[in-house]
């Protein structure tokens, strides 16, 4: 099992999300909840939907490092994520040091305490580890977005939405799923996760799965963090040749 969070700082509004997403040897299935940034309504959420239970990764959709302290800083990953042929197709990360990033890393730092507290994590065994336990960085709209052919981008409030509902139209998410947990039928139906940040979660926690599955690729570097991309196989042609190009900082998984 893995979990991906979707960070959000609303204290009014259910704008953050937990996703756990559960295997066994026949089946793929995965549950959602929703919550408000209040303290109680925060640690109340993680308490409950994650209490005791074993994760093999937690991915969070927040700029996170080692230490979990605050960035403040334009990061490696952020730089590669905005080159020239990126941002004009899907759009590009916030900065880490602008006044939003620093709100979505603290309240991310926040997170992954109390993920770290009421859940069992596995140990990282991948090279890119920020922590002991299998915690990552997740960033879905670009996740989704280098997988399609032929992206356009759209206003950001809309961006991950659209690549979402074009991904799972194609049926690519599906195969995604299937590449990471071969041989197993899906019990929960892409289709029907219509909210944002329920979207988020679940590609959060797929991305989580990627990590625990070694199958993924990355960009970024040891001493600000790492932002988790599909495997190579599932990143278009397009996508890859930019990341690729004379950049030390793009990791491509063997997978």
């Amino acid at each position: 099992m893995v979990a991906g969070v979707d960070i959000g700082f609303s204290t009014t509004r259910r704008s953050s999300a937990i996703c756990k997403l559960w295997w066994d040897i026949d089946s793929i299935g995965w549950s959602i909840r929703r919550y408000r940034a209040t303290p109680w309504e925060r640690e109340t959420a993680f308490r409950e939907f994650l209490d005791r239970t074993e994760l093999n990764a937690v991915a969070f959709d927040g700029p996170i490092r080692s230490g979990f302290d605050q960035i403040n800083k334009y990061r490696e990953a952020e730089r590669v994520l905005t080159k020239e042929g990126l941002r004009q197709k899907i759009g590009k990360p916030g900065q880490s040091n602008s006044p939003v990033g620093k709100r979505l890393n603290q309240e991310t730092n926040l997170c992954a305490k109390l993920a770290l507290r009421f859940a069992r994590i596995s140990n990282a065994e991948h090279v890119q580890k920020i922590h002991e336990c299998s915690i990552v960085e997740a960033f879905p709209s670009t996740f989704l977005g280098l997988m399609i052919s032929d992206p356009v981008a759209t206003v950001r409030a809309k961006r991950s939405d659209d690549f979402y509902k074009a991904l799972v139209a194609s049926g690519k998410l599906a195969r995604l799923l299937e590449f990471l947990l071969p041989g197993r039928a899906l019990k929960n139906d892409f289709g029907s996760v219509t909210h944002h940040d329920d979207r988020a979660a679940l590609v959060c926690a797929i991305t989580a799965t990627g990590v625990a599955a070694n199958k993924f690729c990355a960009v970024g570097d040891s001493r600000d963090g790492w932002i988790i991309l599909p495997p190579a196989g599932f990143i278009e042609p397009w996508a890859d040749k930019v990341l690729n190009e004379n950049d030390q900082s793009y990791y491509r998984s063997v997978l």
